[in-house]
Parts: structure tokens; C-alpha cells; sequence
């Protein structure tokens, strides 16, 4: 009878939870602080010409999506695609049978930031941003904490897809 396999499994699940865990309470924290120092449509420089801290809200997905929506139509769709991603996300993480750090540390950033921005959709019904990134007048959409997770999540998955693809 192999003893190891429960406990590794667990190992995996706990490393899981706290790196999601730590991903949700920087996600909220941040954004508390730039909702409660910065007023809203408000910029504060903090390296001039490249980043500001900013105070805005977003209704909409990524870079806006569908923020022109009709509002609850509009939350209502993506509270629900965020439950069924972080389902599937949660069974995908707890149930895989690898335990390669990038796969799991995209999962464990995946969660993260969409339990993140989820928590803000259902207190706010839109995601708070507050980083804005630009060169010059030229401005990237303003992002927050959980975003970070979701794109170096990604990012983390792409990096196990194509090493493991090398390796076969």
C-alpha cells in the first residue's frame, strides 16, 4: 500500500489554496487601498510618463468588454462564467495527477484572480482597477492584482504546455 500519494496529493491541494489564497487577499487589499485613498477618476504619478496609480471601475471584462452591456444582464453573465471557471479550474488543480510547478502555480494564479475579481462583481457589480500603465499619452487599459494573476497564469500554462511539449 503506497502512503506517499495521499500526502503528496495533499501537499499539492495546500500549496494550491495558500498561493490562490495570497493572490485573493493581496487582490482585495490593494484595491481597498487604492478605493480608499484615491477618489474615483483620480491619478496620483508614480513614475512620471510610465505608471499612475489610479481609482477606476470597470463593468466590463478585459480591456472593457462588453462594459456598454445592459448592466444586469451584463453582471449576471459574468458572475456566472466566473463560477464555472473557477469550478473547473478548482477540479482541474485537485485532480490532476502531475504536480509540475508551472501548471499548478498557473492554476493556483488562475483562481487567485478570478476569485479576485468575482468578490468585486458581486460587492460592486464592476472590478475595481487602479494601476495604469502608459507611455506618454499612450495609455494600456487600467488593471489591478487579479488581472496580474490571470496573465502570468496564462503565461504560466503556455510555459508547461510548450516545455512538455519539447519533452515528448
Amino acid at each position: 500500500m503506497n502512503r506517499e500519494r495521499p500526502i503528496r496529493s495533499f501537499g499539492k491541494s495546500a500549496a494550491f489554496g495558500l498561493a490562490a489564497l495570497a493572490v485573493v487577499v493581496l487582490d482585495q487589499f490593494t484595491k481597498y487601498m487604492a478605493a480608499a485613498y484615491i477618489p474615483l477618476h483620480d491619478s496620483i504619478p508614480m513614475v512620471s510618463g510610465y505608471v499612475n496609480l489610479v481609482h477606476v471601475r470597470n463593468p466590463g471584462a478585459a480591456f472593457g468588454i462588453l462594459a456598454g452591456f445592459g448592466g444586469a444582464i451584463r453582471s449576471a453573465f459574468f458572475v456566472l462564467v466566473s463560477a464555472v471557471a473557477l469550478a473547473v479550474i478548482f477540479w482541474l488543480a485537485v485532480t490532476s495527477k502531475e504536480n509540475n510547478p508551472w501548471l499548478m502555480s498557473g492554476y493556483a494564479l488562475f483562481f487567485g484572480g478570478a476569485l479576485g475579481n468575482l468578490i468585486d462583481r458581486l460587492r460592486f457589480g464592476e472590478v475595481v482597477d487602479f494601476i495604469d500603465v502608459h507611455v506618454g499619452p499612450y495609455h494600456w487599459p487600467a488593471f489591478n492584482v487579479a488581472d496580474s494573476a490571470l496573465c502570468v497564469g496564462t503565461a504560466a500554462f503556455f510555459l508547461y504546455f510548450f516545455f512538455k511539449r519539447k519533452a515528448a
